[in-house]
């Protein structure tokens, strides 16, 4: 017998002789809560509450083993009384959060965990801030309130998300092909930096943005690295989870931040990934809080306060025909540029590159990169990561390891698609039938599709 049967035991045997003891019975729960056994601690809670119905300990302990079965509701039938006796008990608030979240009441939720983290700042919890993170607040008594925003005042995770600044190596020596898009990139912001006198006689400020979209995997983030690598230039690169924030008014104050850092490290590449997320069409929001941290993207743009003078801004979607039409006036995001998977040239020397550190024979790096069309840098990452688990389960039959051959990598060719291919199935659409500006006319060109809505030669498919 283990000791913890030896304990329950012993108090089931002490509740014989006591039936009345209620901190017996609570006591006794709380072992077969440790014990995962929910659905009989719950009996022996319940009991224990009707010795002492006003025991604030047994209704919380009762809760948190209903909603350890799955019961979301039947617990806040007693949390909700719970928070009427006990308004600022951080633990009660915690488990409230946790409980409405699970029956999708997610105002209630995110206001629950506000409350619970502004009186303990020590329960946060990150995991459950990202599923309350998109939830609006509406402003409460004793919050600051500044133009459109509004900063609730509270005690608990209030410092902007670490953000890395790097100073990068690589170049556009270290990117294969993509001279197009590398030529769009000098004009706009490695030019401005080699040549200011010439752009100022022009008037020309050093700064602006440009905004690459294509399918994932195609180099975005690895080129904006470059181009910051080019110049000598700081690098910021942000993420989704670096802005966005449940707290009202803190995206904006995370996303202000953000650009005051990059401002005060000039010159600086700044990259966001992902932008579609941050700036989404207002028009397709239901909430006013993600159009309220549009607004303050778009003021940071136009460095309408500070001057944006040296922020070299580079933005990366895979889905363009998401973003807010004013994200693309001039002055803001006004070079929009497709980057397609990897040309032969471009895929070559992706090739050498990944098989530069691991044991080759005779590789034909032009013969690879005509197989592999369409593909994109992650698609190869991905064609040579099984081929080495190919030649390691060999290696391991053998004993001996054995290089990898042309041979190794046409096998798992064979095998696999390009995953690109979804991607250009909806991009193929909006630029046939939602291109009355011509943004997608590089992917008409890529297909080689007209821009009248015929499909011959469609390189992926479609009806004629």
């Amino acid at each position: 017998m283990s000791t913890d049967d030896a304990v329950i035991q012993a108090l089931r045997a002490a509740l014989a002789a006591s039936p009345e003891s209620a901190p017996l019975r609570k006591h006794l729960g709380d072992l077969l809560v440790a014990r995962g056994e929910f659905s009989e601690a719950t009996k022996v809670y319940r009991q224990a509450l009707d010795l002492a119905p006003d025991d604030m300990e047994i209704k919380l302990v009762l809760a948190d083993a209903y909603a350890q079965q799955g019961k979301a509701d039947v617990a806040l039938i007693i949390l909700e009384e719970l928070m009427r006796e006990l308004p600022s008990q951080p633990g009660v608030l915690m488990l409230a959060a946790r409980a409405y979240l699970a029956t999708g009441e997610m105002e209630q939720a995110a206001q629950c965990y506000q409350r619970a983290v502004s009186i303990d700042p020590k329960l946060a919890n990150s995991e459950l801030e990202a599923q309350l993170v998109s939830v609006e607040l509406e402003p409460e008594e004793g919050d600051e309130e500044v133009g459109d925003l509004v900063f609730v005042t509270v005690d608990g995770p209030g410092a902007l998300p670490a953000a890395d600044i790097e100073r990068p190596r690589l170049t556009f020596q270290d990117v294969g092909g993509m001279e197009k898009l590398k030529e769009e990139i000098r004009m706009k912001i490695i030019y401005p930096l080699t040549h200011p006198d010439i752009y100022q006689a022009y008037g020309k400020a050093i700064g602006g943005g440009i905004l690459m979209y294509g399918p994932p995997g195609c180099g975005k983030t690895y080129l904006a690295r470059a181009t910051a690598g080019e110049v000598r230039a700081y690098f910021l690169a942000i993420g989704l989870h670096d802005v966005l924030d449940m707290y009202l008014g803190k995206s904006e104050q995370n996303l202000h931040a953000i650009f005051e850092l990059a401002r005060s490290n000039t010159p600086c590449v700044l990259f966001f990934d992902e932008v579609d997320a941050l700036g989404a069409s207002r028009s397709d929001m239901r909430y006013s809080a993600g159009r309220k941290v549009i607004n303050q993207f778009l003021s940071e743009l136009d460095g309408v306060t500070t001057s944006n003078e040296g922020v070299l801004i580079l933005a990366a979607t895979n889905a363009p025909w998401h973003l807010d039409p004013a994200l693309q006036r001039p002055g803001r995001f006004d070079r929009v540029i497709f980057v397609p998977p990897p040309d032969a040239e471009a895929r070559a020397e992706i090739w050498r590159v990944m098989l530069s550190d691991k044991p080759t024979d005779k590789i034909d790096y032009g013969r690879l990169a005509r197989q592999t069309t369409d593909f994109s840098g992650a698609d190869l990452k991905g064609v040579v990561d099984r081929a080495v688990e190919e030649k390691l389960r060999e290696a391991m039959q053998r004993g001996v390891p054995q290089p990898l051959t042309n041979r190794d990598f046409l096998a798992v060719i064979k095998t696999v698609q390009p995953t690109v291919k979804s991607w250009f199935a909806t991009a193929r659409n909006y630029a046939l039938y939602a291109n009355e500006s011509g943004l997608y006319n590089d992917i008409l060109d890529y297909l080689k599709l007209p821009g009248g809505g015929l499909f011959s030669g469609d390189r992926f498919g479609g009806s004629k």
